[in-house]
């Protein structure tokens, strides 16, 4: 008998990191064209107004400067907004750049200049001239949180919390032991490596080949087809690299329509790319202010969860996250009231952040779970176990795989748990107060549907592409590994295109679905590639696999082998060339199995323990050690996967103490829109992390068994890190991030 190939499971090597690491990966700024000239952004500076004369005499005046757009010269566009909605966008009016004179956030775009050069361009834009009528805005969530509504059923395909369960009030007011607390986190900006940026190249045909930092190439062709009146067939969308994105590209962000307009217009190519500073005038994880309320029995069982939460979206657009539901799924509890609503502010339309809705939802629960077990006298990780929800009481429908306990389990046995002493306050080194905290994370598993094309060619060669991006995921990789091991060949001898908008149809780039569905469009593809190939191994002459079945044979190493005999066997070449087939072509649509799905909650889950020492007289915190345990399906490269929780909870770190995007309120603005100001971790910040998988079988989430990954490593996080802290210190901070004034 021979082995069939392990390809997956394997830490295999990134297959784009030598482009990466020598620079050859090019990245939406990097690309060019003869005579390209370059596009700088003015930006708005108030948050609510009308501007009542625009200057742009002196800018033009600047040899180089081609031209100044502004809403007052703005070319004729699609007028209804269906045509500026994209494949993110919630409900509502999608912002319109240099639609008007109208300001509606600052920040806004207010023009465009053109120039030969980039020093041009930007040097010339300091002339542009404004003068505004300024109009009285409200930013502040706390102030608005009066005139927040429940956003309809459907509205950007919302759907509602789940209606109560049980008497949660009349529990909680009865419960032995009760936590009722509010709980607050603040804008964060995404600030990815690669700013946002758009290359615009005009062909001579007048089609247009657009560069763009995006999730989705498709969801960017469809918005310019849409808005420019262009057919599919005029723009083709590339974005072979993205320097991280996590949500920021998902929608198409302004810099894309001023280039797509300016290449347009000025029949040039046109490049725009926006400042770091700029970074901060669109999309933002948005401020939220949360109400948990739990009820225990004197043993620590939940007799009541009440999780209500206030949030920001923007005066033109819905924009809504899943904050609350989590409460109702994560513990067993018969009397459970959610609520959610939304406020509107004069700022742009949030837009999803790493697991968005689960990272501060699940970051208020899981703090107020570690204020009942000190009220009730228990464990924290105690506290769980003890109310472990074996099914989905939000759906009444079971879990097809949850493997949370024993993440638990071997999370708190590699972390050394049990040597925690519970009293804060209790665990020092010198003027070093040691604490241990713990949380729990969730989030969706979820496939979406999407198409792949695998070519193998006679020298036995595969490419496989599909349509879909890598934000630094290891995608490459990982569909990579997927097509060699269906179709039994070295890594070496695949390639996969991803990308560009004239490969297969693929979802936009998030939710941690990639694998999970563009992983199963690439495994139907060259499974399909697999079935011709072996029906032409069966009519070589002579063929010793004539009288064979498939599953009577495996794929390896270019041959395709009698599983009872290997030495029986007929290499791909020769099963081709027999064929006279130079090359076999297909493409395949993978759909989630609804039918099979919808009877069952689809989760991916984690257990996060944390060690921090606070300086006892100044309040700093040092985040010494963490174990992160991941239950999320078959991990199909575990260095990629590991790589990716790594970056979660780097980023749960900065969210936890040190990640926040300021508000003048007088003047509506951000203050701190730059790196020097927005902090985010540094190498200096992130000490031991320690990532374990957890395995776990599912045969119902897709044919790979894969979850994702991407989303799961940030959730509970930073509530671990806040109870770590109140186990140190003694002071329960509520509101992040968790900074030093907060602690003295």
């Amino acid at each position: 008998m021979t082995k069939t190939s392990t390809l997956l499971g394997k830490p295999i090597n990134r297959v784009d990191g030598r482009l990466k690491v020598t620079g050859e990966a090019k990245y939406a700024a990097e690309f060019n064209a003869p005579g390209l000239t370059y596009g700088y952004v003015v930006s708005g500076a108030i948050a609510r107004g009308r501007i009542k004369k625009l200057d742009t005499s002196a800018a033009l005046a600047v040899p180089g400067v081609l031209h100044v757009f502004t809403h007052e010269n703005r070319p004729r566009l699609a007028w209804f907004d269906r045509n500026y909605q994209d494949e993110d966008a919630p409900s509502g009016s999608p912002f319109r750049p240099l639609h008007d004179d109208e300001i509606v956030y600052s920040g806004q775009p207010i023009a465009l200049v053109v120039a030969e050069t980039l020093e041009v361009a930007r040097y010339a834009a300091s002339l542009v001239q404004v003068e505004y009528k300024l109009h009285s805005h409200e930013t502040d969530l706390r102030a608005r949180r009066g005139k927040a509504y429940a956003p309809g059923e459907g509205k950007g395909g919302f759907e509602p919390p789940p209606k109560p369960r049980g008497q949660a009030d009349k529990a909680l007011a009865n419960a032995a032991a009760r936590v009722d607390a509010e709980y607050s986190s603040p804008v964060e900006h995404h600030n990815p490596m690669e700013p946002h940026a758009t290359t615009v190249v005009y062909e001579d045909d007048g089609t247009l080949t657009v560069y763009d930092k995006t999730q989705g190439v498709m969801n960017t062709q469809k918005y310019v087809s849409k808005v420019f009146h262009l057919s599919p067939e005029e723009v083709r969308v590339r974005s072979p690299f993205v320097g991280g994105a996590f949500g920021s590209g998902l929608r198409p962000q302004y810099q894309l329509f001023l280039a797509v307009m300016a290449a347009r217009e000025l029949k040039r190519s046109v490049r725009v790319a926006l400042t770091r500073q700029q970074m901060f005038t669109f999309g933002h994880r948005p401020t939220t202010l949360q109400r948990v309320a739990l009820g225990a029995s004197a043993e620590g069982k939940l007799e009541a969860v009440i999780h209500e939460t206030v949030s920001e979206t923007s005066r033109f657009e819905d924009y809504i996250e899943v904050i609350v539901n989590w409460s109702g799924l994560l513990y067993q509890c018969d009397n459970v009231r959610l609520d959610y609503k939304v406020a509107q502010l004069d700022t742009y339309t949030p837009i999803d952040m790493r697991a968005p809705g689960a990272t501060v939802g699940v970051y208020a629960l899981e703090c107020a779970m570690d204020e009942l077990a000190y009220a009730v006298g228990i464990d924290p990780l105690e506290l769980r176990l003890k109310n472990y929800a074996e099914r989905d009481q939000n759906e009444d429908k079971p879990f097809s795989s949850k493997e949370l306990w024993a993440c638990y389990q071997q999370g708190a046995e590699r972390f050394g748990w049990a040597k925690r002493t519970p009293a804060p306050r209790s665990m020092r080194e010198g003027k070093q107060l040691i604490g241990w905290g713990m949380a729990t994370g969730v989030w969706e598993a979820m496939q979406q549907p999407a198409s792949a094309k695998a070519v193998l060619s006679i020298d036995g060669k595969l490419t496989v592409s599909s349509a879909t991006a890598d934000i630094g995921t290891g995608t490459y990789t990982v569909m990579t590994q997927i097509a060699a091991e269906t179709l039994g060949l070295p890594v070496e001898d695949v390639t996969f295109k991803l990308g560009d908008s004239s490969l297969p149809m693929s979802p936009l780039e998030g939710g941690s679905w990639t694998v999970s569905s563009v992983g199963s469009a690439v495994k139907a593809a060259c499974e399909t590639v697999r079935e011709r190939l072996f029906e032409l191994a069966r009519k070589v002459k002579d063929s010793p696999l004539a009288k064979a079945r498939l599953d009577e044979v495996s794929f390896a190493g270019g041959h395709i082998r009698s599983k009872e005999d290997p030495s029986r066997a007929v290499s791909i070449t020769a099963a081709m060339r027999h064929g006279e087939v130079l090359h076999l072509e297909e493409q395949t649509v993978s759909l989630p199995d609804k039918h099979k799905q919808s009877a069952y909650t689809l989760c991916t889950h984690s257990a996060v323990f944390v060690e921090v020492k606070v300086d006892e007289d100044f309040g700093t915190v040092k985040v010494t050690r963490v174990v992160s345990a991941i239950a999320g399906g078959r991990v199909l490269n575990p260095k990629t996967a590991r790589s990716q929780i790594l970056g979660g909870i780097v980023w749960g770190l900065g969210m936890a103490l040190e990640e926040e995007s300021v508000l003048d309120q007088k003047l509506g603005r951000f203050m701190n829109h730059n790196l020097a100001e927005y902090h985010v971790p540094v190498n200096a910040d992130v000490q031991d992390i320690e990532v374990l998988f957890v395995e776990e079988e599912d045969t119902i989430v897709n044919p790979l068994g894969a979850k994702g990954l991407g989303e799961i490593g940030i959730v509970g996080v930073a509530a671990a890190i806040a109870n770590a802290i109140f186990h140190a210190t003694g002071k329960r901070v509520r509101d992040l991030p968790i900074t030093p004034d907060k602690l003295l």
